[in-house]
């Protein structure tokens, strides 16, 4: 039996990535700069991803036995 609220978690969470990285390349269009708030943030989505990511697979690999 697979957690499908650990894999609507790991959605949202790659959607929230998507949207973050189009805004910072929207500003970065506009502005020609980067800021460090805005890669800190997706730092810490994508260790959120890793994270849920890492759960995913044990779920699967506990399947596979």
């Amino acid at each position: 039996q697979i957690d499908h609220a650990d894999i609507k978690a790991m959605t949202a969470e790659i959607q929230k990535i998507g949207v973050n990285i189009n805004q910072i390349a929207k500003r970065i269009n506009e502005t020609g700069r980067s800021y460090t708030d805005d890669m800190d943030e997706l730092k810490r989505l994508m260790d959120e991803v890793w994270r849920l990511e890492r759960r995913l697979l044990l779920q699967f690999k506990g399947l596979a036995k």
